[in-house]
């Protein structure tokens, strides 16, 4: 029986929607996604590194006399990676990122940083996914904007996948975002029920509709069968395959943020570090296989709320530091470089003694190669996303900055 119901009744079948969808095997947040030919075909990737990744250890400063002396036993590991030059080596787990590297096809950025200025996780990533001075001063993220920036009929194509919205996503245009469900599989014969329940209510209909056409890209671009939020958190490879089927149509989006956690090394940090970095370039990896030729055309940001202590702590770990690293990602960049205005380690020479001290501004990286992404003059762009201005006494901003992509 197919019913069309108003009130206390449309509650009940929204609730029997929800319920549907999730055991669809996604969670979907509105809006759907549009099915038209793309303005651009640049995609402009974030990674969020949750809980400050040690730039230190990610790009080991390996010539600086003070690292070794600083990091004891954690500097060994790090520093044995493939040297990209005579002043950084990169940790040895990010092999598929050394090759970028050796292409042409990564960009790295040293002692770069947010305005934020203290410790607190929280308040340092609403910093960055913000874009202003202090914790809390926006209520919309950065990306919100970007996304704001786009031609009007594309602004509806960008998602986050991630179980809800990110705060630098959220914002007056809408967006999607996209979690495989941890309920099992539903049957075919429940998904024809559901269509049919919802045929004549014009609302359901439409948001069903929805819900089965993401199900449907997702499913059709790779094997992305993981175990609810916290084992996409942890199979890099497969949350690098569910992107990319999004990212790769033609009609798809051109903007998502991608959400990694577990960067909050106290403790054992050689192993832990380790394997946060292999999963990230497994996710790199299979973005990078999924996209195809769509690669040439992609740029990918990864970045951290902060970095971590110069020197290790007694438990073989770093504590929450200042200074970070970020990267830059994919066919469509100037790779191949470090672009570092390297301040040094000795205690002379840190943030407050303990840190290391920031001589890059992370708002220009960001306005940089998202305006050379979108064919938006930088200056202007800077303006836009960070409009609550830069923090004094790092860095030149934007128009300082060198070309980050190709052509």
């Amino acid at each position: 029986m197919i019913m069309n119901m108003t009130g206390a009744g449309r509650a009940l079948h929204r609730r029997a929607f929800l319920h549907a969808a999730g055991a669809a095997g996604l969670v979907l947040a509105a809006p759907k996604l549009s099915l038209a030919q793309a303005a651009t075909e640049r995609r402009f990737v974030f990674i969020i590194q949750r809980g400050a990744a040690d730039g230190l250890a990610i790009l080991a400063p390996y010539a600086d006399p003070d690292y070794a002396r600083l990091r004891g036993a954690l500097a060994d590991e790090a520093a044995s990676g493939p040297h990209l030059d005579g002043s950084f080596a990169l940790h040895p787990a990010l092999t598929e990122t050394a090759r970028l590297h050796a292409t042409k096809e990564a960009l790295f950025f040293h002692a770069v940083a947010s305005p934020y200025r203290d410790r607190s996780h929280f308040d340092g990533q609403n910093v960055l996914e913000t874009g202003g001075l202090s914790p809390y001063q926006l209520k919309d993220g950065w990306l919100n904007r970007l996304v704001a920036q786009l031609p009007r009929h594309r602004r509806d194509e960008a998602i986050a996948f991630a179980p809800t919205v990110p705060m630098a996503l959220r914002g007056k245009v809408d967006v999607a975002s996209y979690a495989p469900s941890a309920l099992p599989q539903a049957s075919d014969d429940l998904m024809l029920r559901v269509a049919q329940l919802y045929e004549r209510d014009a609302q359901l209909h439409a948001l069903w509709t929805s819900a089965m056409d993401t199900r449907g890209i997702a499913m059709d671009g790779a094997d992305v069968r993981m175990k609810g939020a916290a084992a996409q958190r942890q199979d890099g490879a497969a949350l690098g395959r569910l992107a990319g089927s999004f990212l790769v149509r033609a009609d798809g989006p051109r903007i998502a943020m991608i959400e990694t956690g577990g960067w909050d090394t106290h403790s054992a940090q050689n192993a832990r570090l380790s394997a946060q970095l292999r999963n990230l370039d497994a996710l790199i990896a299979a973005l990078r296989e999924t996209l195809g030729s769509a690669w040439q055309q992609t740029v990918v940001l990864v970045a951290t709320e902060f970095g971590r202590t110069a020197a290790a702590n007694g438990t073989g770990g770093t504590d929450h530091g200042t200074g970070a690293l970020a990267m830059l990602m994919g066919g469509a960049v100037q790779g191949g470089r470090v672009l570092a205005d390297w301040p040094g380690l000795r205690t002379s020479d840190l943030h407050e003694a303990r840190d290391l001290r920031p001589t890059m501004r992370l708002d220009a990286v960001i306005a940089a190669a998202a305006g050379e992404s979108f064919g938006i003059e930088p200056q202007r762009l800077e303006r836009s996303l960070f409009p609550t201005g830069a923090a004094s006494g790092v860095g030149s901003g934007s128009r300082g900055m060198p070309r980050l992509l190709r052509g």
